[in-house]
Protein backbone atom coordinates (compact mmCIF):
# COMPACT_ATOMS: atom_id res chain seq x y z
CA UNK A 1 0.00 0.00 0.00
CA UNK A 2 1.40 3.38 -1.05
CA UNK A 3 -0.17 6.52 0.45
CA UNK A 4 -0.14 9.15 -2.30
CA UNK A 5 -3.06 11.49 -1.67
CA UNK A 6 -1.16 14.49 -0.30
CA UNK A 7 -1.15 17.96 -1.85
CA UNK A 8 2.67 18.31 -1.86
CA UNK A 9 2.40 21.99 -0.94
CA UNK A 10 6.18 22.29 -0.53
CA UNK A 11 6.49 21.75 -4.28
CA UNK A 12 3.91 24.30 -5.44
CA UNK A 13 3.38 25.50 -8.11
CA UNK A 14 5.05 22.49 -9.78
CA UNK A 15 2.72 20.06 -7.99
CA UNK A 16 -0.48 21.97 -8.81
CA UNK A 17 -1.31 19.87 -11.88
CA UNK A 18 1.32 17.09 -11.78
CA UNK A 19 1.38 14.76 -8.74
CA UNK A 20 4.72 14.96 -6.96
CA UNK A 21 4.87 11.16 -7.08
CA UNK A 22 5.26 11.46 -10.86
CA UNK A 23 8.09 14.00 -10.75
CA UNK A 24 11.01 12.47 -12.66
CA UNK A 25 13.96 11.08 -10.75
CA UNK A 26 16.52 10.85 -13.54
CA UNK A 27 14.68 8.64 -16.07
CA UNK A 28 11.48 7.49 -14.33
CA UNK A 29 8.97 8.91 -11.84
CA UNK A 30 9.56 8.59 -8.12
CA UNK A 31 6.46 6.40 -7.72
CA UNK A 32 7.87 3.81 -10.10
CA UNK A 33 10.92 3.36 -7.88
CA UNK A 34 8.58 2.50 -4.99
CA UNK A 35 6.54 0.01 -7.01
CA UNK A 36 9.75 -1.56 -8.34
CA UNK A 37 10.96 -1.98 -4.76
CA UNK A 38 7.74 -3.75 -3.81
CA UNK A 39 7.88 -5.97 -6.89
CA UNK A 40 11.51 -6.89 -6.19
CA UNK A 41 10.43 -8.04 -2.71
CA UNK A 42 7.85 -10.39 -4.24
CA UNK A 43 4.78 -8.17 -3.81
CA UNK A 44 2.53 -8.43 -6.85
CA UNK A 45 -0.51 -6.45 -5.63
CA UNK A 46 -0.11 -2.70 -5.04
CA UNK A 47 -2.79 -0.31 -3.74
CA UNK A 48 -2.34 3.42 -4.31
CA UNK A 49 -4.20 5.70 -1.91
CA UNK A 50 -4.99 8.67 -4.13
CA UNK A 51 -6.73 12.04 -3.98
CA UNK A 52 -8.43 14.44 -6.33
CA UNK A 53 -6.41 15.19 -9.46
CA UNK A 54 -4.10 12.21 -9.06
CA UNK A 55 -5.58 9.69 -11.48
CA UNK A 56 -2.48 10.08 -13.68
CA UNK A 57 -0.56 8.00 -11.13
CA UNK A 58 -2.69 5.00 -12.03
CA UNK A 59 -2.43 5.87 -15.73
CA UNK A 60 1.36 5.60 -15.55
CA UNK A 61 1.03 1.87 -14.87
CA UNK A 62 -1.37 1.28 -17.76
CA UNK A 63 -0.34 0.13 -21.23
CA UNK A 64 0.02 2.79 -23.97
CA UNK A 65 -0.50 0.67 -27.06
CA UNK A 66 -0.32 3.64 -29.47
CA UNK A 67 3.03 4.75 -28.05
CA UNK A 68 4.32 1.18 -28.00
CA UNK A 69 3.36 0.74 -31.65
CA UNK A 70 5.25 3.87 -32.67
CA UNK A 71 8.36 2.83 -30.77
CA UNK A 72 8.19 -0.69 -32.22
CA UNK A 73 7.83 0.71 -35.74
CA UNK A 74 10.94 2.83 -35.20
CA UNK A 75 12.88 -0.13 -33.83
CA UNK A 76 13.44 1.77 -30.57
CA UNK A 77 13.49 -1.36 -28.43
CA UNK A 78 15.14 0.18 -25.35
CA UNK A 79 12.45 2.83 -24.96
CA UNK A 80 9.75 0.29 -25.84
CA UNK A 81 10.89 -1.93 -22.99
CA UNK A 82 11.00 1.07 -20.61
CA UNK A 83 7.44 2.09 -21.55
CA UNK A 84 6.10 -1.44 -21.09
CA UNK A 85 7.88 -2.09 -17.79
CA UNK A 86 5.52 -0.16 -15.43
CA UNK A 87 2.53 -2.25 -16.50
CA UNK A 88 4.47 -5.46 -15.89
CA UNK A 89 5.59 -4.71 -12.33
CA UNK A 90 2.44 -5.52 -10.35
CA UNK A 91 -1.32 -5.41 -10.33
CA UNK A 92 -2.11 -1.76 -9.54
CA UNK A 93 -5.28 -0.74 -7.68
CA UNK A 94 -6.39 2.57 -6.22
CA UNK A 95 -8.60 3.86 -3.42
CA UNK A 96 -9.59 7.48 -2.86
CA UNK A 97 -8.82 9.20 0.45
CA UNK A 98 -11.64 11.73 0.70
CA UNK A 99 -9.97 13.95 3.31
CA UNK A 100 -6.34 14.55 4.27
CA UNK A 101 -6.59 13.32 7.85
CA UNK A 102 -3.11 11.90 8.35
CA UNK A 103 -1.14 8.77 7.55
CA UNK A 104 -3.18 6.66 9.94
CA UNK A 105 -6.36 7.63 8.12
CA UNK A 106 -4.71 6.89 4.74
CA UNK A 107 -3.80 3.40 5.94
CA UNK A 108 -7.37 2.87 7.11
CA UNK A 109 -8.53 3.53 3.54
CA UNK A 110 -6.78 0.28 2.56
CA UNK A 111 -8.83 -1.94 4.87
CA UNK A 112 -11.35 -3.21 2.31
CA UNK A 113 -8.57 -4.12 -0.11
CA UNK A 114 -6.22 -5.69 2.45
CA UNK A 115 -8.73 -7.76 4.42
CA UNK A 116 -7.16 -9.93 7.14
CA UNK A 117 -3.69 -10.25 5.64
CA UNK A 118 -0.46 -8.58 6.76
CA UNK A 119 0.61 -5.86 4.37
CA UNK A 120 3.45 -3.45 3.66
CA UNK A 121 3.18 0.33 3.66
CA UNK A 122 5.74 2.18 1.54
CA UNK A 123 5.85 5.97 1.74
CA UNK A 124 6.61 7.70 -1.53
CA UNK A 125 8.92 10.36 -0.04
CA UNK A 126 11.50 7.73 0.95
CA UNK A 127 13.42 6.07 -1.87
CA UNK A 128 15.53 3.07 -0.87
CA UNK A 129 18.44 2.41 -3.19
CA UNK A 130 17.86 -0.84 -5.09
CA UNK A 131 21.40 -1.89 -4.14
CA UNK A 132 20.40 -1.86 -0.43
CA UNK A 133 17.01 -3.62 -0.21
CA UNK A 134 15.34 -3.62 3.21
CA UNK A 135 11.79 -4.78 2.49
CA UNK A 136 12.55 -8.52 2.00
CA UNK A 137 14.12 -8.71 5.48
CA UNK A 138 11.12 -6.93 6.97
CA UNK A 139 8.63 -9.25 5.28
CA UNK A 140 10.53 -12.34 6.41
CA UNK A 141 10.69 -11.07 9.99
CA UNK A 142 6.96 -10.37 10.11
CA UNK A 143 6.11 -13.73 8.53
CA UNK A 144 8.25 -15.55 11.10
CA UNK A 145 6.88 -14.00 14.26
CA UNK A 146 3.96 -11.69 13.43
CA UNK A 147 3.38 -8.28 14.94
CA UNK A 148 4.69 -5.05 13.43
CA UNK A 149 8.00 -4.48 11.68
CA UNK A 150 9.29 -0.97 11.01
CA UNK A 151 12.39 0.37 9.32
CA UNK A 152 14.63 2.50 11.54
CA UNK A 153 17.39 4.92 10.64
CA UNK A 154 19.91 6.61 12.91
CA UNK A 155 19.96 10.39 12.47
CA UNK A 156 21.80 13.27 14.21
CA UNK A 157 20.18 14.19 17.51
CA UNK A 158 19.33 17.69 16.30
CA UNK A 159 17.01 16.18 13.68
CA UNK A 160 14.87 13.90 15.87
CA UNK A 161 12.15 16.53 16.31
CA UNK A 162 11.20 16.11 12.63
CA UNK A 163 10.28 12.41 12.85
CA UNK A 164 8.61 9.60 14.71
CA UNK A 165 11.23 8.26 17.16
CA UNK A 166 11.52 4.77 18.66
CA UNK A 167 12.63 3.66 22.09
CA UNK A 168 14.37 0.34 21.63
CA UNK A 169 16.01 -2.65 23.26
CA UNK A 170 18.81 -4.63 21.63
CA UNK A 171 18.39 -8.22 20.47
CA UNK A 172 20.93 -10.88 19.55
CA UNK A 173 20.76 -9.62 15.97
CA UNK A 174 22.69 -6.32 15.65
CA UNK A 175 20.40 -5.21 12.82
CA UNK A 176 17.12 -5.90 14.65
CA UNK A 177 15.84 -4.17 17.78
CA UNK A 178 12.74 -4.55 19.89
CA UNK A 179 10.67 -1.38 19.81
CA UNK A 180 9.24 -0.56 23.25
CA UNK A 181 7.67 2.79 22.44
CA UNK A 182 7.07 5.38 19.75
CA UNK A 183 6.71 9.14 19.98
CA UNK A 184 5.87 11.53 17.16
CA UNK A 185 8.27 14.49 16.65
CA UNK A 186 9.58 14.83 20.21
CA UNK A 187 11.83 17.72 21.34
CA UNK A 188 15.46 16.66 21.33
CA UNK A 189 15.64 16.57 25.13
CA UNK A 190 12.64 14.23 25.29
CA UNK A 191 13.60 11.86 22.46
CA UNK A 192 14.16 8.28 23.68
CA UNK A 193 16.78 7.61 20.97
CA UNK A 194 18.01 8.95 17.66
CA UNK A 195 16.46 6.05 15.73
CA UNK A 196 13.65 7.38 13.56
CA UNK A 197 10.95 5.46 11.75
CA UNK A 198 11.42 5.86 7.99
CA UNK A 199 8.81 5.15 5.38
CA UNK A 200 8.57 1.35 5.44
CA UNK A 201 6.19 -0.66 7.62
CA UNK A 202 4.91 -4.23 7.62
CA UNK A 203 1.65 -4.32 9.53
CA UNK A 204 -0.90 -6.90 10.63
CA UNK A 205 -4.56 -6.31 9.80
CA UNK A 206 -5.16 -5.55 13.50
CA UNK A 207 -3.70 -2.09 12.83
CA UNK A 208 -7.08 -1.03 11.42
CA UNK A 209 -8.85 -1.45 14.77
CA UNK A 210 -5.98 0.38 16.47
CA UNK A 211 -6.33 3.31 14.05
CA UNK A 212 -10.07 3.51 14.79
CA UNK A 213 -9.22 3.75 18.51
CA UNK A 214 -6.62 6.47 17.91
CA UNK A 215 -7.86 10.03 18.49
CA UNK A 216 -6.78 12.81 16.13
CA UNK A 217 -3.64 14.63 17.15
CA UNK A 218 -2.11 17.90 16.02
CA UNK A 219 -3.96 19.46 13.09
CA UNK A 220 -6.77 16.93 13.44
CA UNK A 221 -4.66 14.20 11.85
CA UNK A 222 -4.65 10.54 12.86
CA UNK A 223 -1.05 9.41 13.21
CA UNK A 224 0.04 5.89 12.32
CA UNK A 225 2.75 6.25 14.96
CA UNK A 226 0.08 6.72 17.66
CA UNK A 227 -1.84 3.65 16.48
CA UNK A 228 1.34 1.54 16.60
CA UNK A 229 2.11 2.90 20.08
CA UNK A 230 -1.35 1.76 21.16
CA UNK A 231 -0.62 -1.74 19.89
CA UNK A 232 2.70 -1.78 21.75
CA UNK A 233 0.80 -0.98 24.96
CA UNK A 234 -1.56 -3.86 24.19
CA UNK A 235 1.38 -6.27 24.00
CA UNK A 236 1.78 -6.58 20.24
CA UNK A 237 5.46 -7.25 19.40
CA UNK A 238 7.13 -4.54 17.33
CA UNK A 239 10.55 -5.04 15.80
CA UNK A 240 12.71 -2.54 14.02
CA UNK A 241 15.17 -3.33 11.24
CA UNK A 242 18.03 -0.84 11.49
CA UNK A 243 18.77 0.38 7.98
CA UNK A 244 22.41 1.03 7.11
CA UNK A 245 22.08 1.51 3.36
CA UNK A 246 21.38 4.37 0.99
CA UNK A 247 18.07 6.18 1.42
CA UNK A 248 16.91 9.33 -0.35
CA UNK A 249 14.41 11.77 1.15
CA UNK A 250 12.38 13.45 -1.60
CA UNK A 251 9.79 15.01 0.71
CA UNK A 252 11.23 18.51 0.37
CA UNK A 253 12.63 20.35 -2.67
CA UNK A 254 16.21 20.32 -1.41
CA UNK A 255 16.07 16.58 -0.73
CA UNK A 256 14.51 15.93 -4.12
CA UNK A 257 17.26 17.87 -5.87
CA UNK A 258 19.98 16.05 -3.91
CA UNK A 259 18.37 12.74 -4.90
CA UNK A 260 18.45 13.73 -8.57
CA UNK A 261 22.17 14.47 -8.37
CA UNK A 262 23.03 11.33 -6.40
CA UNK A 263 21.10 8.93 -8.62
CA UNK A 264 22.21 10.66 -11.80
CA UNK A 265 25.82 10.20 -10.74
CA UNK A 266 25.28 6.47 -10.21
CA UNK A 267 23.29 5.93 -13.42
CA UNK A 268 25.10 3.45 -15.70
CA UNK A 269 24.54 5.47 -18.88
CA UNK A 270 24.75 9.14 -17.91
CA UNK A 271 26.65 8.82 -14.61
CA UNK A 272 30.18 9.40 -15.97
CA UNK A 273 29.11 12.52 -17.89
CA UNK A 274 27.18 13.95 -14.93
CA UNK A 275 30.04 13.34 -12.48
CA UNK A 276 32.55 15.01 -14.81
CA UNK A 277 30.25 18.00 -15.33
CA UNK A 278 29.52 18.24 -11.58
CA UNK A 279 33.22 18.43 -10.71
CA UNK A 280 33.75 21.16 -13.29
CA UNK A 281 30.70 23.08 -12.09
CA UNK A 282 31.75 22.97 -8.42
CA UNK A 283 35.27 24.07 -9.28
CA UNK A 284 33.90 27.05 -11.22
CA UNK A 285 31.58 27.98 -8.37
CA UNK A 286 34.45 27.86 -5.84
CA UNK A 287 36.46 30.20 -8.03
CA UNK A 288 33.61 32.67 -7.88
Amino acid sequence: MIPAAGLATRFLPASKAVPKELFPVVDKPALQYIVEEAASAGISDVLLITGRGKSSMVDHFDRRLDLEAQLEAKGDHDRLEAVRRPAELASIHSSRQPEMLGLGHAVLCAEDHVGDSPFAVLLGDDLIDERDPALPRMLDLQAASGGIVVLLLEVPWDEVHKYGVASVEETQDPDVVRVTGLVEKPPREEAPSNLIVVGRYVLPAAIFDAIRKTPPGSGGEIQLTDAMALMINEGVPVRGVVFRGRRYDTGQPEGYLKTLVQLACSHPDIGPVIREWLVEYVEQELKG
